[in-house]
């Protein structure tokens, strides 16, 4: 069983989508090893999304994401992360296929640009334990083959 990393940010906490995208989730098969509600700090953040902060769009999706409180999880099953990438769909909602995550409940950008794209899911296995580790500790991380 392949294990990854998932997150319903922001804007799917404060508008009650988090019932909704755990449904689907039970319903692909996954399995839920750990899950959290956390209000992450600036410097969480920084690490989680290290590629990104010296883009231009950084400070505006750093508003975003520190609008409220997020819940991250681990999840497990057969290829989870492919699955669970699919399921999300694409980044941005307007390229999102129908019937995806981000197609249904996702907003598009704001007059700040914020893309609220309600969740999150890490894009390959080294991706996963990084992203694990930094959220759950370096023994929730060995576990990621």
């Amino acid at each position: 069983m392949e294990k990854t990393f998932f997150m319903i940010k922001p804007d799917g906490v404060k508008r009650g989508l988090v019932g909704d995208v755990l449904a689907r989730m039970e319903k692909r098969g996954f399995t839920f090893d750990q899950l959290q509600l956390v209000t992450p700090t600036k410097e969480q953040f920084d690490q989680h999304y290290y590629q990104l902060v010296d883009k231009p769009f950084y400070p505006g999706m750093m508003d975003y994401m520190m609008s409220g409180p997020i819940l991250i999880g681990i999840i497990s099953g057969y290829e989870v992360i492919e699955s669970w990438r699919t399921m999300m769909g694409k980044t941005n909602p307007k390229e999102a296929a129908p019937g995806t995550i981000r197609s249904d409940f996702a907003q598009a950008p704001n007059d700040k640009g914020e893309m609220m794209n309600v969740v999150h899911g890490s894009d390959s296995r080294d991706s996963a334990k990084r992203e694990i580790e930094l959220w759950f500790g370096k023994e929730a991380a060995e576990e990621v083959k």
